[in-house]
């Protein structure tokens, strides 16, 4: 692995645990203001909305002021934005503060995604996305855990999260000459890929929905099957195992099998998940296998479809893609609780696993049916 592919995986793992931190704490915070879990779920949902709408600016602001400069810009600003919701505690000011906040977490991803995918072997393409989406994944799992030595009243909390922040900036300036640029002359623009890579676009719709979902309903869904608070969530803890630690057998699968055919069964098996899940949570030993295999295929339809995008681009045009990309999960993640939630209200709890069974169902069809890209 060369040092600039390490830079990336290492500045993306440190600064998804201070993101992965930033969603319990802030929603503890509100909570304990006593706001309602309708007003929580509206300011959560600025920063998905800040990743939507600048995923088409990305791509031209790093193309104008440098991928790395902005990345650098970024991460400072993202600092700066923790400090100020540490010491304003007025949801009038976090509003455009977690929208401004989406928007630096999407340039940090989309220009992470475009160095990784530039400077990785493309025989070992599959490996080395597989080891980032592990290490991402990794980082947004032990973010929380900083609540276990910390609590969400101490300041203590948002200077771990800023410290988590600016230690990626040595790295940064250290790997500077390692990490690549593109051709300022290059398009960049995102419209393209709208119709040039549906079945990627939607690959990238399906993981988000799942994650979203599952993050934020997969606690109650547990509740009305009779489970425990506690053991509710370690269904969703070993969901989020399987995860992590499925990304780089499916990266190395999309190296050395098609990937339209690995993108069908993972497909088919995160639908096999959403059916058996029903029927095992009642007890079943088979419950916790289910669920490992159930997480990290849900989330390889991602990893597939950023190796073949890696594939298939370079320079600027690779860094419209991974914007488009980045909109997609942001588009995913708005609709996917919301959808979900009105799903159980009417069906009950089967609503919640139709949602992702459908997703699922669809993605599966779809890659019966479609070319990876036009």
């Amino acid at each position: 692995m060369n040092k600039g592919v390490f830079a990336a995986i290492a500045c993306v793992g440190i600064f998804c645990i201070a993101i992965g931190l930033s969603y319990p704490l802030l929603t503890l915070i509100m909570e304990d203001i006593g706001f309602s879990a309708s007003m929580i779920g509206l300011n959560t949902s600025m920063t998905p909305l800040g990743m939507v709408l600048s995923a088409p600016f990305v791509p031209k602001l790093a193309q104008r002021y440098g991928s790395w400069f902005l990345t650098v810009a970024c991460f400072f600003i993202t600092a700066f934005i923790f400090f100020l919701l540490a010491v304003i505690r007025d949801l009038i000011f976090w509003f455009p503060l977690r929208f401004i906040l989406g928007i630096t977490i999407n340039a940090i991803f989309i220009i992470s995604e475009y160095w990784i995918n530039q400077l990785a072997f493309p025989k070992k393409r599959g490996r080395i996305v597989g080891i980032y989406a592990t290490v991402a994944a990794s980082g947004f799992a032990l973010g929380p855990m900083i609540l276990v030595v910390s609590n969400s009243h101490s300041w203590f909390t948002f200077l771990l999260g800023i410290i988590a922040i600016l230690v990626v900036i040595p790295i940064l300036f250290q790997s500077k000459k390692y990490l690549p640029e593109f051709d300022s002359e290059e398009s960049s623009s995102v419209l393209p890929f709208l119709t040039f890579a549906p079945l990627l676009l939607l690959s990238v719709f399906a993981a988000a929905l799942f994650e979203q979902v599952t993050l934020s309903l997969f606690p109650i869904y547990g509740l009305q099957y009779g489970l425990s608070e506690s053991n509710s969530s370690l269904v969703l803890g070993v969901l989020i195992f399987g995860n992590v630690f499925m990304q780089i057998p499916i990266g190395w699968l999309s190296d050395v099998i098609s990937r339209r055919v690995l993108l069908i069964i993972l497909s088919f098996t995160a639908l096999a998940g959403s059916i058996l899940l029903p029927t095992l949570i009642s007890g079943s030993i088979f419950l916790w296998p289910m669920l490992l295999i159930w997480g990290g295929v849900s989330y390889g339809t991602y990893t597939v479809a950023l190796v073949e995008l890696g594939d298939s681009f370079s320079g600027a045009s690779l860094v419209a893609g991974c914007g488009v990309f980045s909109m997609m999960w942001g588009i995913g993640g708005t609709l996917g609780s919301p959808l979900a939630g009105i799903a159980m209200d009417i069906f009950g709890q089967v609503g919640f696993t139709a949602t992702l069974g459908l997703s699922f169902l669809v993605l599966a069809i779809s890659a019966t049916v479609m070319p990876l890209r036009r």
